[in-house]
């Protein structure tokens, strides 16, 4: 492998001055090998392995398009005999778990959540931290539950996407709901994600909720963020002791990073 090659993904999706066009079944490869990658982590390396910062520009491509998870600069390892890992937030706004980054609980599904915002970004070609949606300013996964309540899920998909397999574009935009749905414990693991991406399997739809958001509030200065759009009840929800990923014990692990980094 010729590290010098790999590119990231980023200038890829979300700019207008994009010099590659990643039709449907590059798109849908990087997905999936991506979820491939992430499931190495988190059920084959020991100790599991929480990479924590998801996104579009640690996503490297080689000269095939074929996906590789970069910069582990903010991993954390994850041993076996523990539910979380009680921890100071770091990661990229935009992609972070709501139960995270309101409360540093982090579990592998907080990768999984980064992991479904990142399909959607690939799918529609847009960013999810720099992109507003309607006339209350959504962020790409509220936009993508909107369009999903009016029947209008391929409304997301990129207008640059001209061919497209309809039905299993559909798939991976629900696949990528089911990955960010507000509670951690309704998200699918890695391994679930890729038998959903790769297997003709029944997608409970009636089970997904509604997803999760934290948004930074960019009027602040830099460092102070907001919870916008999650009700009491959700808050209370996440702080909830029969909630299994919010129980008062806890690895004790040292922090690689301590900051939140805006995009």
């Amino acid at each position: 492998m010729n590290w010098d090659a790999l590119i990231n993904i980023k200038p890829l999706i979300g700019s207008k001055s994009r010099c590659v066009v990643l039709d449907w079944p590059k798109r849908a490869a990087i997905c999936c090998g991506t979820a491939y990658g992430l499931e190495f982590l988190h059920e084959e390396a020991q100790p599991s392995i929480v990479h924590r910062d998801i996104k579009a520009s640690n996503i490297l491509l080689d000269g095939n398009f074929n996906p590789k998870i970069g910069d582990f600069g903010l991993a954390k390892l994850f041993p076996d005999n523990v539910t979380h890992v009680s921890t100071r937030v770091a990661g990229t706004v935009g992609y972070l778990a709501p139960e995270y980054a309101l409360l540093g609980q982090l579990t592998k599904k907080a990768d999984v959540y980064s992991f479904g915002i990142l399909m959607l970004e690939i799918i529609s070609g847009k960013s999810s931290s720099k992109a507003a949606f309607g006339d209350n300013l959504l962020v790409l996964v509220e936009w993508a539950w909107k369009l999903r309540e009016e029947g209008r899920l391929l409304d997301i998909v990129d207008p640059e996407l001209t061919a497209y397999d309809k039905t299993q574009v559909l798939r991976f935009i629900k696949v990528a709901l089911f990955c960010t749905q507000a509670s951690a414990q309704h998200r699918p693991t890695m391994k679930q994600v890729i038998k959903m991406l790769t297997k003709d399997v029944h997608l409970n739809e009636k089970a997904l909720t509604e997803p999760g958001v934290y948004r930074w509030n960019s009027s602040k200065e830099y460092g102070n963020y907001s919870l916008n759009g999650t009700s009491s009840s959700q808050i209370n929800k996440y702080r909830s002791s029969k909630n299994p990923y919010m129980t008062s014990s806890h690895y004790s692990g040292a922090d690689l990073d301590t900051q939140i980094l805006p995009r």
